[in-house]
């Protein structure tokens, strides 16, 4: 069995990272190079830096700081916020970044999927979708946009229409749930586990341990990632490693 990984991820507007509730009302949390090298150091498997107000003031990513970040830490770095293009993909990944995520520019065109697949790899493109539940359709619909411009899209149907066209890897944060603390959102990742193949990370709502264990039980996503619970030192890590094992979750 494949270990499950714990991902801190950093959200990162105009080179501080940031963090808000339901994507709105964001505070500063600090420097992303200094808290980068905190997480290393703590033992995550990953790091997930969006820019995410890159793509609504139309900027492109901020390849500086993913390159001061790169020389910091070694741990495999996924950069989304502000990619519109296949040379946007290039310059990130040539920056230190191992994947790259794609949301509003693939929603616009699902093809970069494709292309960014073909050039790269698959294993270097990663769909990220943010959703929301619409009780008056039944259904998780898809927002672009850092969660500002809601689509006619069917989360899940979208999720396989990117693994379709070419992405190696989902990572879907519910934006009913994030920065709630409340829990993952089981029914939405449950949903998607048996609509695709891929590794799927799961985002928003963390906001104790057991959280961690319960998404990882009843659901077959790959990776948790969290943020507001890391930044203010709620949790650690290793806490989380530690109650995973201690639970029956493999994790590295």
């Amino acid at each position: 069995m494949l270990a499950k990984r714990i991902i801190p991820c950093l959200d990162v507007d105009h080179g501080r990272v940031k963090k808000g509730v339901n994507f709105v009302n964001l505070t500063d949390v600090g420097d992303p190079v200094e808290i980068a090298a905190a997480y290393e150091k703590q033992g995550a498997d990953e790091l997930v830096f969006l820019d995410i107000t890159a793509t609504n003031e139309k900027r492109k990513a901020i390849v500086d700081t993913i390159e001061q970040v790169a020389s910091q830490v070694f741990m495999p770095l996924t950069v989304g916020g502000g990619i519109h293009t296949i040379d946007d993909m290039q310059r990130l990944l040539k920056a230190g970044a191992d994947k790259v995520a794609v949301n509003s520019a693939a929603v616009n065109d699902p093809n970069l999927i494709t292309a960014g697949a073909e050039k790269f790899g698959a294993q270097c493109i990663v769909l990220a979708i943010d959703t929301k539940w619409d009780p008056a359709t039944n259904r998780y619909v898809v927002y672009t946009n850092g969660g500002r411009k809601a689509t006619d899209l069917d989360a899940i149907k979208w999720a396989q229409e990117g693994v379709a066209k070419g992405a190696g890897e989902l990572l879907v944060t519910s934006m009913d749930k994030d920065g709630t603390k409340s829990g993952f959102d089981l029914k939405l990742y449950q949903a998607l586990g048996n609509a695709v193949s891929v590794p799927i990370i799961a985002s928003g709502g963390c906001g104790r341990l057991q959280h961690f264990t319960d998404v990882f039980e009843e659901t077959n996503v790959d990776a948790a990632l969290a943020a507001s619970v890391f930044h203010f030192g709620e949790l650690t890590i290793s806490d989380v490693k530690q109650e995973l094992r201690a639970n029956g979750v493999t994790v590295r």
